[in-house]
């Protein structure tokens, strides 16, 4: 399933998968990918300094996960460009959701957040 959100001229899409080969239900570890793409639909150039993401799992225990750029990467946009990374979440329950903001910066302006919008992380074998 792919989630998105539009921010002023970005437009943030995500698709989470769960990763069985990675995961050991019975350690109760849940390894998840999730696959983020980026677009610049507007007229001017930007670039993504910092993530904030919010990590919450089935028993509501929430992360707070901040740092620079993405996946060791402050990706530039160029108008109509897309940067796509994936990158990973383990979590102790088969359940679970994200969401958060990337802090932008653009010349001669304020810096700004684009959202990441609210997606959610499940064990397909897991369906209650």
């Amino acid at each position: 399933m792919q989630y998105s959100e539009q921010s002023g001229d970005f437009l943030v899409e995500v698709e989470p998968t769960y990763v069985p080969e990675h995961s050991s239900p019975e350690e109760k570890r849940f390894f998840f990918a999730y696959r983020v793409r980026i677009t610049n639909k507007g007229e001017g150039t930007a670039q993504l300094l910092r993530r904030h993401w919010i990590i919450v799992d089935g028993q509501q225990h929430r992360e707070d996960v901040e740092g620079p750029g993405v996946v060791g990467e402050q990706p530039h946009f160029e108008p109509g460009t897309t940067y796509e990374y994936t990158s990973f979440c383990p979590l102790p329950t088969p359940t679970g959701s994200m969401r958060g903001t990337f802090e932008m910066t653009a010349p001669n302006k304020e810096p700004f957040s684009i959202k990441i919008p609210l997606f959610f992380l499940r064990d397909p074998a897991h369906n209650h």
